[in-house]
């Protein structure tokens, strides 16, 4: 029986066998020792996306002590999630994606880990639930998800990448009208300013 530890577009965390390309956690553990998971998933505002393997660390069992292990289909889910790069196993991107962040909002500096946390968790919630966001598919950058009826697609080169846990399907022509958008704000803004995410390989 698969763990509750995947993770959608649209922030919520799911039992499945698919496996993903990316890892992550939510600041901490939310899940009870019997590997299920609290009302309030997440344990602080800091929503990290990160490599599967670093320095031959193992985490096992997974959903034991310590933080709650999450897996993402690709960096595409996981910033729609509202996950950032984390800074230690992945810190290139995560300067990287600090120097987006200033740019896309006029700062002289890149921010802190701190400073970006706390403006995505008001991004990114609504009391228990992913807080979406109103706007036309046509104006979202590459890397970008929004959903129609309930299902999730991914901007990639003009068209729409349709999100399952196992990859994406075909590319279809972007819904005309406004969506609801899935990826924080700021992350958008980042993506718009050139910040290039890790795509799984159904992607093409």
């Amino acid at each position: 029986m698969p763990l509750r530890n995947r993770v959608d577009p649209f922030g919520a965390i799911h039992a499945v066998a698919d496996r993903g390309t990316m890892y992550g956690n939510r600041g901490g553990r939310f899940h009870r020792d019997d590997g299920t998971l609290k009302a309030r998933a997440w344990a602080s505002d800091q929503w990290l996306c990160c490599v599967l393997a670093f320095k031959g660390r193992k985490r096992r069992p997974l959903m034991g002590r310590g933080y709650t292990e999450l897996f993402f289909l690709d960096e595409v889910t996981a910033l729609a999630a509202g996950h950032r790069p984390c800074f230690e196993c992945r810190r290139a991107d995560a300067v990287r994606f600090a120097a987006n962040w200033a740019r896309a909002k006029g700062l002289s500096q890149p921010p802190k880990a701190p400073e970006m946390d706390a403006l995505l968790q008001t991004e990114r919630v609504d009391g228990l639930t992913q807080r979406a966001h109103r706007g036309t598919a046509a104006d979202l950058p590459d890397g970008a998800m929004f959903a129609v009826g309930g299902r999730a697609f991914a901007m990639r080169n003009r068209r729409a990448l349709p999100w399952s846990f196992a990859g994406y399907g075909d590319a279809v022509a972007l819904p005309a009208g406004e969506v609801s958008v899935l990826t924080p704000p700021t992350m958008v803004a980042v993506l718009r300013d050139g910040f290039e995410p890790g795509w799984h390989p159904s992607a093409g």
